[in-house]
């Protein structure tokens, strides 16, 4: 299996005429031109988790979603849709108040650029799939014959890192999201549905916003870190390479890396063009949550009581900060398993049927939600 190439830009502020340098930069590095034209229908997928400022350094910025409109209408594309399906409800009310918040109006209206409103949905298969092998996911993945998957470099309390292939969960609509970490609660599982969905999408360009970055528990409640890059391929599995080596993080403590590996999804081998040596271990924090998944190395008949005894003594759980909650519910919206309840307008999380995929954590507008530290991790 031959290299697959990256290309690595030093991208150290944002701006509309630095985002958009840095991503001719990209497209041409990696021939975008020979891919695209005027009857190409291009869909940007970008990470709106939220309704979140761009300053926070949740969502992917959006000189950046405005930089990749650009360079593709450069390129003759005259049909561009700019679509996600955020955490919580997939309504039209829902989805204009993320485009406000996150910056995509403007993109949209400097651009004409289209924001998806169509709240439809489709189907994508995947026949080589280990834990799915068919999606729903929100009807312009399915319509669009070219997709730019802009992602955001960020640690995550579940897969520890979110990069090119976590960033397509947000194909799948709405409240279907909960009921997938529901199905697969381990991270190993999930990691493999995962990549199972990224080969059913099968997104043609991942870009990264690499220039304010996540350290510590994101995707939502982390800090803020200034790395100053952006990053490109053809390949989501790796460009997740990349950013294991950029947060200094083991590709085997990375389930979706690992498991793209051992399932020849990719080699292992990257090539990297641009900036190459700014691709330096920037030594980020690791959410308190992430653990190494013992499961996949369970004998079977094993697997239920190690599971306990890895829940019960060693997995982090979510910590409710009764203080700061405003009792939005916004929590228990989310909640695969519907074990969070509202009393007294506080949330109480009913500990029994936790499954410790932490989407409270991540939805919490306010942060009052936190990991917390097991006394036998050292986290």
């Amino acid at each position: 299996m031959s290299a697959e190439l990256v290309s690595v830009i030093k991208t150290p502020r944002y701006g509309r005429e630095e985002a958009v340098a840095a991503v001719r930069r990209h497209f041409a590095a990696l021939g975008v031109k020979e891919q695209v034209g005027p009857a190409t229908r291009a869909l940007i997928k970008p990470n709106l988790l939220m309704k979140r400022a761009p300053e926070g350094a949740t969502t992917t910025h959006p000189d950046l979603v405005y930089a990749a409109v650009v360079c593709l209408q450069e390129l003759g594309v005259r049909e561009i849709v700019i679509a996600d399906s955020p955490g919580g409800p997939y309504t039209e009310s829902a989805l204009r108040g993320i485009y406000r918040a996150c910056g995509m109006e403007e993109v949209a209206r400097d651009t004409g650029a289209r924001l998806n409103f169509d709240l439809g949905e489709g189907e994508r298969e995947n026949p080589a799939g280990v834990k799915a092998k068919k999606f729903a996911v929100i009807a312009p993945i399915c319509r669009a014959d070219f997709i730019v998957d802009v992602a955001k470099c960020k640690t995550h309390c579940m897969t520890t890192l979110s990069g090119g292939v976590k960033n397509l969960f947000g194909s799948i609509p709405g409240l279907q999201k909960p009921r997938m970490h529901y199905r697969f609660p381990e991270t190993e599982d999930f990691s493999q549905m995962l990549l199972d969905l990224c080969g059913a999408v099968r997104p043609d360009l991942v870009l990264v916003d690499a220039v304010e970055c996540m350290e510590g528990d994101g995707p939502s409640s982390g800090v803020k870190k200034q790395v100053g890059l952006t990053l490109c391929g053809r390949s989501p599995y790796a460009v997740d390479e990349c950013l294991c080596r950029l947060m200094g993080f083991s590709p085997k403590q990375v389930a979706t890396v690992r498991l793209a590996r051992a399932r020849g999804l990719f080699g292992g081998e990257v090539a990297l063009t641009g900036d190459e040596d700014a691709l330096q271990n920037r030594h980020f924090q690791r959410p308190r949550s992430s653990t190494v998944d013992f499961m996949a190395g369970v004998p079977a008949p094993l697997r239920r009581p190690a599971r306990w005894v890895m829940r019960t003594l060693f997995t982090p759980r979510p910590l409710i900060d009764t203080a700061a909650c405003v009792g939005c519910g916004k929590c228990a919206e989310s909640c695969p398993p519907q074990t969070i309840v509202l009393e007294g307008g506080k949330a109480r999380i009913r500990r029994e049927r936790c499954i410790r995929c932490y989407c409270c954590h991540e939805m919490c507008p306010v942060g009052a939600i936190r990991v917390s530290k097991n006394i036998l991790t050292k986290h």
